[in-house]
């Protein structure tokens, strides 16, 4: 008798394998909620403690480091300034940067040394990216023998990991992001999917991940509000998650103005949820029977009852929902029933994240972009000024330590193999014992 997995079934199994690898194949860990497995990562340390390796990044990216058995990789762009862009009226500003080429670089996991630093492309008058945005903020997804390395409309590549050979690329898919491209790459079972929200088209899809071919793409079609007519108000940077809802496998696509879900074989359709808001950057979450999702600028974290979640999902579908103290860039975390986020403005919250209570707020220091993770009962929160809070994940907050490195955090941490994985605007960092 024939058994047939399906692709959340396949994406767990995957999820396990990775596991058991102790390794950070793409945004948001192994099982794409920010946890990682690891027993033992250090909680302390400072440019003179605690540093395996430093080792600097050429250009500039965002992107954050992916990790598998020996190997860590990123992406990054090297970028050419005009030194006088014309002027123009409306829109986003006249591009000060005349060329971009962009990068996937690959590092021996214990030495820092760089095994690859491989030019995929180069754009001649890119798009605006906006000066808090790079080029290369989309995080790859990297598995055995494969980086999938994803720059938004300026293109998607595969790269063989061992060679350093360019195995597919795409550079047809068209959008204008507006202010630079920010969505990661997903991959589950033989897809890979993208996410292309501009202020002028926004649609999803898949492509069949040995030979880059698209397998299905869905338009977003979605009745934004009023808005300016440059289409600002269109754009998101989310990233996929595919989760079995309700006994179903659900390809879960935040964007503007709403929530989308999808077939993940065929692009269908599934349901959508209304909820406002502009920019929205979370990877869904699914935990304690409840769907996690955010309005992205408008400020407001629901939790969602997958079981009705249909068509155009009625207001009922809310089992509680937030609006102060949620954050717009970084995505929250759920360990067992709590909580936890960052917003934008440095204020972190613990909710029950069964009931959506209050448990606490704290302040702490500096603006936030990064995703918070979790290892070992602890939550790693990196502002954008070097500084990592390491906190208990309780209903009670406790601080257990603060830790400095130069240069700031845009890119979110990783960790694999009891290590940290930090890249700030300059360096990558592997944060434990040499």
């Amino acid at each position: 008798m024939r058994t047939r997995l399906s692709l959340a079934t396949l994406a767990l199994a995957f999820a396990s394998l990775s596991f058991a690898a102790d390794s950070w194949p793409g945004f948001r860990g192994p099982t794409a909620d920010g946890h990682s497995p690891s027993k033992n990562p250090p909680t302390k340390w400072s440019e003179k403690e605690t540093v395996a390796w430093k080792t600097e990044i050429h250009g500039k990216g965002w992107s954050s480091p992916v990790v598998l058995g020996d190997q860590v990789w990123v992406t990054t762009s090297d970028e050419v300034l005009d030194p006088a862009p014309p002027k123009k009226k409306g829109g986003p500003p006249a591009n000060p940067v005349k060329e971009v080429s962009l990068f996937a670089v690959g590092l021996d996991r214990k030495t820092g040394k760089v095994l690859h630093d491989l030019k995929l492309g180069r754009v001649r008058n890119p798009q605006y990216c906006h000066p808090f945005n790079t080029y290369a903020s989309g995080t790859p997804f990297l598995e055995e023998g494969r980086l999938y390395a994803h720059f938004g409309s300026l293109g998607t590549f595969c790269i063989d990991t061992h060679t350093g050979k360019t195995l597919w690329e795409r550079l047809d898919f068209k959008c204008d992001h507006f202010r630079g491209p920010g969505s990661s790459v997903a991959v589950y079972g033989d897809l890979v999917y993208l996410i292309f929200d501009g202020a002028d088209l926004q649609y999803v899809v898949a492509l069949d991940k040995k030979t880059g071919e698209t397998k299905w793409k869905a338009d977003r079609k979605i009745k934004y509000g009023p808005g300016p007519a440059d289409g600002d108000h269109k754009k998101a940077y989310a990233t996929p998650a595919l989760l079995k809802l309700a006994g179903k496998d659900s390809l879960v696509c935040p964007s503007a103005e709403c929530t989308i879900a999808y077939d993940p074989k065929s692009g269908a359709e599934q349901w959508r949820f209304a909820h406002g808001g502009m920019n929205g950057s979370l990877r869904p979450v699914l935990a304690n029977g409840l769907l996690y999702a955010t309005s992205g600028s408008s400020g407001k974290l629901f939790a969602l009852k997958p079981d009705v979640l249909k068509g155009e999902v009625p207001k009922d579908a809310v089992a509680w929902q937030v609006a102060k103290g949620v954050s717009v860039r970084p995505s929250p975390i759920v360990v067992g029933n709590l909580l936890f986020m960052a917003a934008d403005n440095g204020v972190a919250t613990c909710l029950d994240a069964v009931s959506g209570k209050l448990h606490w707020t704290e302040r702490l220091d500096g603006e936030f972009s990064a995703s918070p993770v979790y290892a070992n009962g602890n939550v790693y929160f990196c502002n954008q000024i070097g500084k990592t809070f390491v906190v208990k994940a309780a209903a009670s907050y406790e601080l257990l330590a603060e830790n400095r490195l130069d240069g700031g955090f845009m890119a979110s941490p990783a960790i694999a193999w009891d290590e940290l994985f930090l890249r700030t605007k300059t360096h990558l960092y592997a944060i434990g014992k040499k």
